[in-house]
């Protein structure tokens, strides 16, 4: 180009200048509020994963081993890693947790830290590490892989003294650094109570806060080898347990949380005041988002009698909906047979869930719409709402930074119906967003179909019916302009699935056939209904069954989410004459306070007595609550 003089030239220059002005994208909105790490990131776009439970607690049919099995017992026929990991990954999950040591203190490999591990089992011959199968069948089905380690160890005889937590670091250690990259090292918060501990039985209690040395000397063993391992703990962390093992987070969620310590004491294990781990805090001076870990079947260990409670696809979308629709990630527990595979029904249950995931979100129903904002960021198409829709969770729409409550619509060339909503925010910005109001265009008027708070990482509104509409709204509220990078409208997908009810029942002796002589106060306890239960001051029941053989017994604790008088420990005792009393039995109900399912109990040889009575040993609180009671035939 060639320019007659300077005039022409300036002018040139001062419009080019003006048009990269009126081109260039203003800046990000400033983050707001605690930040999500990388790692949390990555664990944010996950999802879901699961956790297994395998050790020989599954030989014995319990929920929690007493430290005291003998390592003779962990012997699997079939074990097949891979077969557990398929079927995970059939059902969309995204990582694998090998619970490496539960509370019974068995290691799933052959550390140098106790003889109590695969090393001493027939399984191989002792030389089989099943952490590393359950890695290389992670890593051949595309998952991503953690290990979970207990701290409590119900087996070691030096649980409660100083040498006990260095041999935990030494544990933590061989599994930080033999296994490859880790995404996961989860630490329950279960520790202290009756154990084996080497033979002495006997109850050892320590201070959770100051025994392992968690911040100074146990964490940083993984933040070290493991800098990208989410670490799970009762005091979150990097994520939080969302205070209740059905795999439900709280309607309102907030990814950020503030912590708060109990009896003076800094928020450690053993002194956190839990009462916002599910909903957490609202401006929240830290990003701890929650983990919601459910099991498929009743219990996180196999139980044969639980074959036909494995939890169907539509139940386990209900769970997606309400802990990764509700911005939290889904753990889901797995439960291989004794024989080292996945039941049939659970194969097929993943497998169902799967297909419903896909089938449901296989197809954006607002993709293609007609789209517009009441204001957009610089008025720039980088902030576009159209960036709503492009299945980017970090593009996103943005409004000015004095525009708090801005509103996007969306047209559609066709009516469509639906009966899911799907809204994220832009993260890496904060969780900005306090609420959002979804409504459908009826002529010239806007009518609600749906509302929300906390969107965070993922949002998923399920309506009650479904909803026609060819335009819809979507107005944003904030305190600061608001970042939305995901919006979507799916219809729930349905899928067969079919359950073997072969060697799954359990046969119960009828209520009729069994008297309460000690209490006219149990009638609840045997009416069938769940929802009735007794309260009693009463420690002990007795009953009368006339001599009819039984097997075991069931007991349901209370089911309206409250934990007073849920027994913890029992003993049975029968008698001929309601006087000389025999010991059926005593046990724990193991892990009932966290998941207060259903207890099914045998005894190690069917009974014959007159009176059996029921002993409570320890409870929560103070009585005995019980929905349900009843023997086994």
């Amino acid at each position: 180009m060639i320019f007659r003089n300077k005039l022409t030239l300036t002018i040139w220059l001062l419009a080019g200048t003006l048009t990269a002005c009126q081109t260039s994208a203003p800046p990000e909105p400033q983050p707001y509020g605690a930040l999500p790490s990388e790692r949390q990131l990555r664990w944010h776009e996950m999802e879901t994963y699961c956790l297994i439970h395998f050790t020989p607690t599954t030989y014995q049919n319990k929920e929690w081993g007493f430290g005291d099995a003998d390592p003779a017992i962990f012997n699997p026929s079939d074990f097949d890693a891979n077969q557990i990991a398929e079927a995970a990954a059939s059902a969309g999950f995204k990582g694998l947790i090998s619970v490496a040591k539960h509370h019974d203190g068995f290691c799933l490999w052959p550390t140098a830290t106790t003889d109590y591990s695969v090393a001493k089992s027939p399984w191989k011959d002792g030389k089989g590490d099943m952490v590393k199968e359950f890695m290389e069948a992670s890593k051949n089905a595309d998952l991503s892989f953690g290990v979970y380690l207990s701290a409590w160890d119900r087996n070691d005889e030096r649980y409660g003294s100083e040498a006990y937590p260095e041999a935990y670091r030494a544990q933590l250690t061989e599994l930080m650094t033999g296994y490859g990259d880790l995404f996961a090292s989860w630490h329950d918060g279960a520790n202290g109570g009756d154990g084996y501990y080497g033979g002495r039985n006997e109850k050892r209690l320590i201070d959770r806060a100051t025994y392992y040395s968690w911040k100074d000397k146990t964490w940083p063993i993984v933040r070290k080898n493991q800098p990208m391992a989410m670490i799970f703990s009762d005091v979150g962390l990097d994520m939080r347990w969302v205070g209740n093992e059905h795999g439900h987070a709280a309607e309102t969620s907030w990814a950020t949380i503030t912590l708060k310590g109990i009896e003076g004491k800094d928020p450690m294990p053993g002194y956190l005041d839990d009462s916002n781990l599910t909903t957490g805090t609202r401006g929240g001076d830290s990003w701890i988002p929650a983990e919601c870990d459910v099991p498929q079947r009743a219990g996180w260990f196999y139980h044969p009698e639980q074959d036909a409670q494995v939890k169907s696809p539509d139940e386990l979308f209900e769970i997606y909906l309400k802990s990764v629709g509700r911005g939290a990630n889904m753990n889901l527990g797995l439960a291989p047979m004794p024989n080292g595979q996945l039941h049939a029904n659970d194969v097929a249950s993943l497998k169902g869930f799967g297909e419903k995931i896909e089938k449901t979100f296989a197809e954006n129903l607002a993709k293609g719409a007609k789209v517009s904002a009441s204001n957009k960021r610089g008025d720039h198409e980088s902030y576009s709402v159209e960036k709503t829709l492009d299945d980017d969770r970090y593009s996103y729409y943005a409004s000015d930074d004095d525009v708090l409550d801005p509103i996007l619509e969306f047209e559609f060339s066709n009516e469509q119906t639906f009966d899911l909503i799907r809204l994220r925010e832009n993260i890496k910005l904060g969780q900005r967003l306090d609420s959002v109001v979804i409504s459908k265009a009826d002529g010239d008027d806007w009518t609600r179909i749906a509302s929300a708070t906390s969107i965070g990482a993922t949002r998923i509104i399920k309506l009650s019916d479904p909803v026609k509409a060819k335009k819809v709204r979507v107005q944003l509220f904030a305190p600061v302009a608001p970042t939305l990078s995901d919006f979507g409208l799916y219809n729930e997908a349905f899928v067969k699935y079919d359950v073997d009810h072969s060697n799954a029942e359990v046969v119960r002796l009828p209520s009729k056939n069994v008297k309460v002589i000690s209490s006219n106060k149990f009638s609840n306890a045997v009416d069938g209904d769940n929802k009735t239960f007794v309260q009693s001051a009463d420690r002990e029941v007795v009953f009368d069954l006339g001599n009819q053989t039984v097997g075991g017994f069931f007991y349901l604790p209370r089911q309206d989410g409250k934990k007073e008088g849920i027994v913890t420990r029992y003993r049975f005792a029968g008698s001929q004459d309601n006087q000389k009393w025999e010991t059926i039995k005593d046990g724990e109900f193991s892990n009932i306070r966290a998941n207060p399912i259903e207890q099914v109990i045998r005894f190690s040889k069917n009974v014959q007595y007159r009176y059996i009575r029921f002993e409570v040993l320890e409870s929560i609180g103070d009585g005995f609550a019980v929905s349900e009671f009843g023997f086994l035939k």
